[in-house]
């Protein structure tokens, strides 16, 4: 059994180590979506919890559990920041739905559900298609995938972060 100091000190690595990669994640985040304010701020108590998770560990390095819960630890962080991430589910993403099925029908129901759509025709193997873009807020995007999937089942969905949006309807919702 393993004494009290020790155990806490097991912890101790433990948890720094998830909030360092924790907080790595999310620092990267924001770096990406162009707040490098936050970004520096984030990076400043990350380092912090860094020297002092890799000191505790270099300190014993006679005590292989403590490198062997250091690297759990990171494993760890990095399951803990991508649910972070996913809850804080910042920026936004454009939607690329190729229709198979109900181009028109699928094309109406999203601009009645208030989205910007951009339609344009295109052909496939199975012959003609619609190809929809949407730009949307990422938070938004598991129920507008339910939306996409109620009417059209096959369509083929690709979504990709953006940036930054100017002008277009995106930008007359957001100002409302």
């Amino acid at each position: 059994m393993l004494e009290t100091g020790v155990l806490l000190t097991l912890l101790g690595i433990f948890t720094a180590k998830i909030a360092h990669v924790s907080l790595g994640t999310i620092r990267i985040i924001y770096l990406t979506r162009g707040n490098s304010g936050t970004a520096a701020l984030i990076g400043f108590f990350e380092s912090v919890i860094f020297v002092a998770a890799l000191g505790a560990v270099l300190a014993n390095l006679d005590q292989w559990i403590n490198i062997l819960v250091y690297g759990l630890g990171f494993a760890a962080g990095n399951l803990v920041g991508s649910k972070i991430e996913d809850m804080i589910a910042l920026g936004f993403v454009n939607a690329q739905i190729i229709t198979v099925q109900n181009s028109g029908t699928l094309e109406e129901y999203l601009r009645e559900e208030g989205y910007g759509v951009t339609s344009m025709p295109c052909y496939g193997k199975e012959g003609p298609h619609s190809t929809l873009q949407v730009l949307l807020k990422r938070r938004e995007l598991p129920t507008f995938l339910k939306k996409i999937h109620k009417i059209d089942p096959s369509a083929v969905i690709s979504v990709s972060d953006t940036r930054k949006i100017m002008g277009g309807y995106f930008a007359r919702m957001k100002a409302k």
